[in-house]
């Protein structure tokens, strides 16, 4: 049998990790734990070779900064239930600090800002996702999560926000919202998302019991 692929698109901050630890847990409360999540974040080019102080420079916020040869390496083998050995990113040096060693399962759910970019990947994937919100909300959880996590300084994150992250996805990631089977707007309650996770999962629900 091989796996339901879904990919999950969207802006950065839009709250896609949140909506793959909803799916994931409602998954898991009925009984389905053989999901792999793989973030796109792990496939960043190595910057190794480039000088530690180059590296802020990049662009990361564009498609060329992502290996898609290996992305879809590691996709097809997957899919053809052969295990990975996916690379494990660091946003604090911009180089690959090892790898994992990874199988494939039921149910894989790719994650990332540009999810949904590749056509290739594209045509992969069983159920394809994009989660649509605000840029002012987007930004202010951008804020949060580098400064916490990435050791970045709100300066610095402000800066490259109006430099590179709004208008590339101005120019490459809001345009592939057309290739969503379904499109999540953020709602303040939450309702209109949690009728989205009910109608995915009784989709992914079907799938896996109609391949049993």
């Amino acid at each position: 049998m091989k796996p339901f692929i879904i990919l999950i698109g969207g802006g950065t901050g839009s709250g896609k990790t949140t909506l793959v630890k909803a799916i994931v847990n409602k998954l898991e409360k009925l009984k389905h734990k053989s999901v792999l999540q793989i973030s796109l974040d792990h496939y960043y080019k190595d910057l190794s070779n480039i000088p530690a102080k180059e590296r802020e420079k990049q662009n990361f916020d564009h498609p060329e900064a992502i290996d898609w040869k290996l992305l879809k390496e590691h996709l097809t083998k997957l899919k053809n239930n052969e295990e990975v050995k996916m690379p494990l990113y660091s946003f604090v040096t911009h180089t690959r600090k090892g790898y994992k060693k990874i199988k494939p399962k039921k149910v894989i759910i790719l994650e990332g800002i540009f999810a949904l970019y590749d056509k290739e990947i594209n045509e992969m994937a069983n159920l394809r996702l994009f989660v649509d919100t605000e840029p002012d909300i987007r930004l202010i959880r951008r804020l949060q999560r580098d400064v916490k996590e990435r050791k970045r300084t709100m300066q610095s994150v402000i800066k490259q926000w109006i430099s590179t992250v709004k208008p590339m996805h101005e120019a490459f990631i809001e345009p592939t919202k057309k290739n969503a089977h379904i499109i999540i707007p953020e709602d303040p309650e939450g309702k209109m998302r949690e009728k989205a996770i009910e109608l995915i999962i009784t989709k992914i629900e079907k799938v896996l019991k109609s391949k049993k």
